[in-house]
């Protein structure tokens, strides 16, 4: 009876910690914008100023570092600051960079059959990289695209 009263609080205290461990990863790693709307602070606390708000769900971070329940990231601007972690999530997106429309094409390869272009500044789901070339799908628009024109495809 004195063994079960001593191990079930243990069992209990170790289940509530498994969520909160399960954030932390090693960084750097790519995440996405989970919220309609979030703030990125110039430090980890709900005192420090807002430098930016944002507005993009599904918008690609790095994030850099992490402290109790905030996160260091950088945007595809380059910009970086504090969020709060409970607004990011795990699913890998990216966003089409660089000067001009990015052709999305039916398998990877330049000579495959082009489905659409892709205007820089489209954020969408990104499924598998392989060797230089991305499965990207935007609102239900699916194909490969040049890893290159991706933010948030590769390593971080």
């Amino acid at each position: 009876m004195r063994f079960i009263r001593f191990v079930l609080p243990l069992c209990v205290l170790t289940m509530l910690g498994a969520p909160a461990s399960a954030q932390d990863r090693e960084v750097p790693y790519w995440a996405s914008i989970r919220a309609d709307e979030i703030n990125m602070r110039v430090g980890p606390s709900e005192s420090y100023p807002i430098a930016w708000v944002y507005h993009r769900p599904g918008l690609p971070l790095k994030v850099l570092r992490i402290k109790e329940g905030w996160r260091l990231v950088e945007d595809p601007d380059g910009a970086s600051g504090w969020m709060v972690a409970r607004f990011l999530s795990a699913d890998r997106t990216a966003i089409v960079i660089g000067k001009g429309v990015a052709d999305m094409r039916n398998e990877p390869g330049d000579g495959a059959k082009l489905l659409w272009r892709v205007e820089p500044g489209v954020v969408g789901r990104l499924v598998s990289c392989n060797d230089g070339w991305c499965r990207f799908d935007a609102a239900g628009r699916a194909g490969w695209m040049r890893q290159a024109r991706l933010w948030g495809a590769g390593e971080p």
